[in-house]
């Protein structure tokens, strides 16, 4: 489900719009309901609002004009209401907010079944109730034998059959393998270099192979169809091999060989070295390593969202997009002296794709993945990472800064929609995980500006992201921004908004 799905369309903009808002933990569930051409402080005279339980819905009224009645209905979310608490309600200068008490928090575990036994009485996705959670999706893809993908916009297949899958290592792989084995020849056989060769080795796109992560899945450019990339040039290896003189992986194999000379003078004293290494297989090892530079350094990690730790200069990412509608379907690796594509594959954003047709349907494994589910999951794993609640989200390609973002409230609880001008039996309406940000968009922003926001980074040592999806995200944010009143949509000079979780 994406962003314009939760958050309706605001076409009429004399139509009276809802927010409801409640925290994690927090029995209370509040309401905003505002129309920018009222102003109920003043035209809202003797407000009345009042519950009809047995039509779920709440019902708002004031005098007009002195003598007629407006009113309308406002959906209840399912929560559990205190049916002994009074409502409490005020009219201020751009919206109306109601406060009503409830018996448990709306992600209280009873509550939460509640949820999922009337989504699935309403044939809704039980998924959709909450948080997304990141997995490889191993198992599932793995459980049906073969798989094509296909464009979510517009149903194109993308790929010919795929039967093997495999789950992608983590891009911190390096440093366990270090602080596992140890990084001396001497350790384990140098067991660590050995681990570090296996990988990289494994890592190479081959044809009829899905590597998976928790946002993508990256496949052979063999197995596209519709497809024409660009061929390495003749000067692969070379370039690879002087790509390894700028890195730490010189120092490693410079490590290797100094260590397998001298070992002799070394086992007399600590008696921790080993005799027999087998050269070929070193030489072997430092050669691969040398080749796959980047990767061994892992920077392949991630491509839907690259933390700075793991940015390379030395690779570019390339949009990929679908052969039909030109969407954006993920992006794909290359070094920057040419635009070739290398063996490291071709990485697809589950948000873009599907695993089958109908697009979306109850057998797509990746019909609960959105942008803003995974930005968010990713955010939040990040925030937690780096100790950190801002983040400057940037340009993959450009490097240049995008969007700049605050956490503020991990934990709410949100739905969004129109008021309802008639009593007609009320929609059914969930309340959504999300999470509550400040937020600015940072995409033609000035000089100065600028300059402000690189103050704002290293006074508060915010740290950085890159995407290649910022656009898309900042869309997202604007229009749930709507969703609030003016009052509530802008502190601290940023914009308030909310992604779903």
């Amino acid at each position: 489900m994406n962003t314009s799905e939760v958050v309706p369309a605001i076409e009429n903009p004399r139509k009276w719009r809802y927010t409801w808002e409640s925290n994690s933990h927090v029995p209370i569930i509040r309401l905003y309901l505002f129309n920018s051409n009222t102003k109920p402080s003043s035209q809202c005279i003797d407000l009345k609002v009042s519950i009809l339980f047995h039509k779920s819905l709440l019902e708002v009224t004031w005098l007009h004009q002195n003598q007629l009645h407006s009113l309308f209905w406002v959906p209840i979310p399912r929560v559990l209401i205190d049916v002994e608490s009074p409502i409490s309600f005020r009219a201020l200068d751009d919206h109306i907010e109601v406060k009503i008490l409830l018996v448990l928090p709306v992600d209280h575990p009873i509550v939460s079944n509640f949820e999922f036994e009337a989504a699935a009485l309403d044939d809704d996705d039980d998924d959709d109730v909450q948080p997304l959670q990141l997995d490889s999706d191993l198992k599932k893809l793995a459980s049906c034998g073969e798989v094509q993908f296909f464009c979510r916009c517009c149903s194109t297949k993308l790929t010919s059959t795929v039967r093997n899958f495999k789950e992608m290592p983590s891009v911190n792989w390096r440093e366990a393998a270090d602080n596992w084995f140890g990084t001396c020849c001497c350790s384990f056989g140098g067991a660590s270099e050995k681990l570090v060769a296996q990988y990289a080795n494994s890592y190479t796109s081959t044809p009829g192979v899905c590597l998976l992560d928790a946002t993508s899945v990256v496949l052979c450019k063999d197995d596209f169809v519709g497809y024409k990339f660009l061929n390495q040039t003749e000067h692969k290896e070379q370039i690879s091999v002087e790509f390894s003189r700028t890195n730490s992986l010189r120092k490693v194999v410079s490590s290797n060989q100094s260590t397998h000379a001298s070992n002799v003078d070394h086992n007399s004293q600590n008696g921790c070295c080993h005799l027999h290494i087998d050269e070929d297989q070193t030489h072997n090892t430092s050669e691969l390593l040398a080749n796959k530079a980047s990767l061994v350094n892992g920077l392949l990690g991630n491509s839907f969202m690259v933390a700075s730790p793991y940015l390379s200069k030395d690779i570019k990412w390339n949009e990929i997009l679908c052969p039909q509608c030109s969407c954006l379907l993920g992006a794909y690796p290359h070094e920057n002296t040419h635009g070739a594509l290398n063996d490291y594959g071709v990485h697809l954003f589950k948000c873009f794709i599907s695993t089958c047709l109908p697009v979306g349907g109850p057998t797509d494994l990746f019909r609960k993945y959105t942008l803003e589910r995974m930005f968010t999951s990713q955010l939040l794993e990040s925030a937690e990472g780096e100790l950190s609640f801002r983040t400057v989200v940037r340009d993959l390609q450009t490097r240049s800064p995008l969007l700049q973002i605050v956490l503020l409230n991990p934990n709410s609880w949100c739905s969004f929609g129109d008021c309802l001008d008639a009593m007609i039996p009320a929609p059914n309406i969930i309340m959504r995980p999300m999470i509550k940000v400040l937020f600015s968009n940072c995409s033609n922003s000035t000089e100065s500006q600028l300059r402000m926001l690189d103050e704002w980074i290293t006074k508060n040592q915010v740290g950085d992201v890159y995407m290649l999806t910022s656009k898309a995200l900042a869309e997202s944010l604007e229009l749930a921004n709507r969703m609030l009143p003016s009052s509530h949509a802008f502190l601290q000079g940023l914009s308030l908004s909310f992604l779903r979780r």
